[in-house]
């Protein structure tokens, strides 16, 4: 995926248009949209990704970790939720190992509620 797609991708995650994003990292207005045609500098990018809060790996498609390790936004993530990558070490975790950590989860879980009647 080309480095304007995920950009995009973010945005509207994020529910912000091309236009905010830019305006919100301190660049030109329409700076992004010429990123297909050239590449943006490291400090424009560092810019756009501290916004989004995701890593400029992660906009260059080097890594396809979303969250950045830098975040100081909550980082809460429910290991229920099938939908959340899990990773260790920033390697992903294969799925089968994946349910073994979910199913000690709903163990500690129990635990809790037992010790909470």
């Amino acid at each position: 995926m080309a480095l304007i797609d995920r950009v995009k991708e973010v945005s509207k995650k994020n529910g912000l248009s091309l236009t905010e994003l830019a305006i919100k990292a301190g660049i030109g207005e329409k700076s992004i949209y010429s990123w297909n045609k050239r590449e943006p500098t490291v400090a424009t990018l560092q810019k756009v990704a501290d916004v989004l809060n995701v890593s400029t790996d992660y906009l260059l498609g080097r890594s396809d970790i979303l969250q950045s390790k830098n975040s100081t936004k909550d980082q809460t993530v429910d290991i229920l939720d099938d939908e959340t990558i899990l990773a260790f070490d920033g390697m992903e975790i294969e799925e089968s190992e994946k349910e073994k950590l979910r199913d000690y989860a709903r163990y500690i879980i129990s635990l809790r509620e037992k010790e909470n009647k």
